[in-house]
């Protein structure tokens, strides 16, 4: 086996993951729309105006950081 092998193998299994991640991101987002609170927690915050609307999903970040942050600290523990 030579260098070139090695580095295509390498590219290879880089984007079966990079696919396999965008395909759980895709379904988490599908699953998202079936949650009717996420994203109407208290500590969002919706001004609406005349002509404006401003929202920021602040409580729904932080949750999900959380969420994010115990998993991957779950994971990192082999």
């Amino acid at each position: 086996m030579n260098i070139a092998d090695n580095g295509m193998q390498h590219i290879g299994k880089l984007l079966i993951l990079l696919g396999i991640v965008l395909a759980v991101i895709g379904g988490l987002i599908l699953l998202a729309g079936r949650l009717p609170w996420l994203g109407r927690l208290p500590g969002d915050i919706l001004i609406q105006k005349k002509n404006v609307t401003f929202y920021f999903p602040l409580a729904t970040s932080v949750l999900i950081s959380i969420v994010l942050t115990l998993l991957f600290w779950l994971l990192g523990r082999r």
